[in-house]
């Protein structure tokens, strides 16, 4: 009996009776109807959120005045409306917690009274952060807080970057205040520069005078004192003129006084000498004029008295006042050394000053380049770059369309072992007949893998058809990933093969357990990284891990190199797999086994 005869007899077998047609049809159909009503209700479940009942509450009051009222709380919420990211629904607190526990909605988002204190509070004295409030409930679905933790951390990212903009906004409108600011006392440095520089050459010009000034004070004073000294020596000389003048005075006085009686006595000698009395009136005659001129005399020496009197007093005043005027000058000299010692040190100021202005007004003058000019619109685009600094560019080597797309690879793989296993409740693994009637273990073996591996291979076709044409799902690689599906369901075939020629109906259940371990292990959903140790290396042994990869190389448009090693490794699986069950059908050839003398319960 030659290998197709053999196939044909199992597939004459199988439709031999129209319940076994349908059983057999209805097996072949369950990985289409797995992988395909699986991947149907799953093929875009975050495009369903705008169907998610979720109640929003707002309980802001806002803030600011009845001039510039602010209400965050409000914009978050008309936001959150317009958007129609879920089913939103308006409620007060206590609907929202009715409805949470009857399960009407998923989850309740909370905007608090002071919301929007709590976000204009950054520019007080007593900054905090603004609360938003989530709530849900397992009881009505676990994904549902997950999700609601996504949302709201959308709805905070939003809030931050409205906040940030506004404040963004504010800060860099200040600074160009101060810009302009900085430009005027730039301009009014330059000015009181300028007044500095000419103070400078006034306080210069002021110091050279204030030298000249104390030079001649200086040399004024020493001729004060040249004066002093002299007007006190014509002093001292005018008071010893004035006590000679005072004694002549004295003596031309009494000599005055004394001509009358000297007449008498020179009249009384002529006579006693006998002289006449005409001779002494003729003597006499001649000596009055004399008489006359010496009372003229003294009439002028007395004069010249009071005259040498008043010269000795006014040579005491001006010794006087020559000494005051002396003392007077170098006073002022002094003071006029002190004056330029001043305006020397007041030059130097000046001069300090000026410089600090130089770099008063070379450092705003910096300032002010280092502020660059802006325009309002300038300042918008700034702010919400500020807000919103970076923007995240996404791209992909390999993509899927959506999630139902990202999560076939995984699926398909799937219902390719469910396939083949529910396909050996009804296809023999081993014909007993062909055990006892041949001795051929290899014909024996490849006639009962290619049964159930065609049959697969029906079921993968079936299977892609529905994936691609019904579900729509995209294909890189249409014929090179049926072509791994087939293998696929092939090798499965084989192993659930082999571990029904050497464990029987055991085998049959083992075939369910290694499903249950590949199901967890193949990284289909979460990356096999996360997967504990243990379970972490099974991945790198269990055949679906592999069937997964290459799917995804061959579906996405990834990796070709990366699908023929998946490829090679199912190869490898695939010819372990019938090697181990023609050993398996040799033993059974040559003797009998435990087995067959006692068969399994399952069986």
């Amino acid at each position: 009996m030659k290998i197709p005869s053999m196939i044909a007899a199992e597939l004459r077998r199988l439709v031999a009776s129209p319940m076994a047609v349908v059983a057999l049809i209805a097996l072949l159909a369950v990985p289409v109807l797995y992988g395909g009503l699986y991947l149907w209700a799953n093929q875009d479940p975050y495009g369903k959120f705008t169907e998610v009942p979720v109640a929003l509450v707002v309980d802001d009051t806002g803030t600011g005045d009845a001039e510039n009222p602010q209400n965050y709380g409000s914009d978050v919420a008309e936001q959150l409306l317009s958007d129609g990211s879920f089913d939103w629904r308006v409620m007060t607190a206590s609907e929202a917690g009715a409805a949470l526990s009857d399960g009407t909605v998923d989850f309740t988002v909370t905007i608090p009274r002071d919301f929007s204190d709590a976000l204009a509070s950054a520019s007080g004295d007593h900054p905090r952060q603004a609360r938003i409030e989530l709530e849900t409930n397992d009881a009505n679905n676990y994904l549902a807080s997950s999700i609601g933790t996504q949302a709201v951390e959308r709805i905070r990212r939003s809030v931050a970057e409205m906040v940030g903009s506004e404040a963004a906004g504010q800060l860099l409108t200040g600074l160009s205040d101060v810009r302009a600011n900085l430009a005027d006392a730039v301009d009014g440095t330059g000015q009181l520069l300028d007044g500095a520089h000419s103070a400078k050459d006034g306080s210069s010009a002021l110091t050279t005078g204030l030298g000249t000034l104390a030079d001649g004070t200086d040399a004024l004073a020493l001729g004060a004192r040249s004066l002093a000294d002299g007007a006190a020596q014509v002093s001292a000389g005018n008071r010893k003129l004035a006590e000679a003048a005072d004694d002549a005075a004295v003596h031309a006085q009494q000599a005055a006084d004394a001509l009358p009686g000297v007449r008498a006595d020179l009249a009384a000698g002529m006579a006693e000498h006998g002289l006449t009395a005409e001779q002494i009136d003729a003597v006499l005659t001649d000596l009055d004029p004399l008489a006359a001129r010496l009372q003229e005399g003294n009439t002028a020496a007395q004069r010249a008295v009071d005259q040498v009197d008043e010269l000795a007093a006014g040579a005491q005043r001006l010794s006087e006042g020559a000494a005051r005027l002396s003392s007077g000058t170098r006073d002022a000299a002094d003071g006029a050394a002190s004056a330029r010692d001043g305006a020397a040190r007041l030059d130097d100021g000046l001069g300090a000053l000026g410089d600090g202005i130089g770099s008063l007004r070379d450092g705003l003058a910096s300032g002010v380049a280092a502020i660059p000019a802006s325009t309002a619109e300038l300042r918008a685009a700034q702010a919400d770059t500020i807000a919103d600094p970076v923007h995240v560019s996404s791209d992909k080597v390999a993509a899927a369309r959506d999630y139902g797309q990202g999560l076939a690879p995984f699926f398909a793989a799937l219902a390719g072992w469910i396939g083949i296993y529910a396909l050996f409740l009804i296809v023999k693994p081993i014909s007993r007949r062909a055990v006892t009637a041949l001795h051929s273990p290899l014909r024996i073996t490849l006639a009962g893998w290619l049964t159930p591996a065609m049959l697969g291979a029906l079921q993968m076709v079936g299977l892609i058809g529905v994936l691609g044409y019904m579900l729509g799902f995209d294909f890189s690689h249409p014929w090179g990933s049926l072509g791994v599906m087939v293998m696929a369901s092939a090798t499965y075939a084989a192993i659930i093969l082999a571990l029904n020629v050497w464990l029987g109906s055991v085998g049959q259940f083992m075939g369910l357990v290694l499903m249950v371990l590949q199901l967890v292990t193949a990284g289909g959903t979460f990356p096999w990284q996360t997967l504990p140790e243990p379970l972490a290396g099974l991945h790198h042994v269990l055949p679906m891990g592999y069937v997964v990869d290459a799917l995804r190389q061959l579906m996405y448009g990834g990796d070709i190199t990366r699908a023929l090693y998946d490829l090679a490794i199912l190869a490898a699986w695939l010819i372990g797999a019938l090697a181990l069950a023609a050993v398996g059908v040799t033993r059974m050839t040559h003797r009998r086994t435990l087995r067959d003398l006692q068969p399994s319960l399952i069986g």
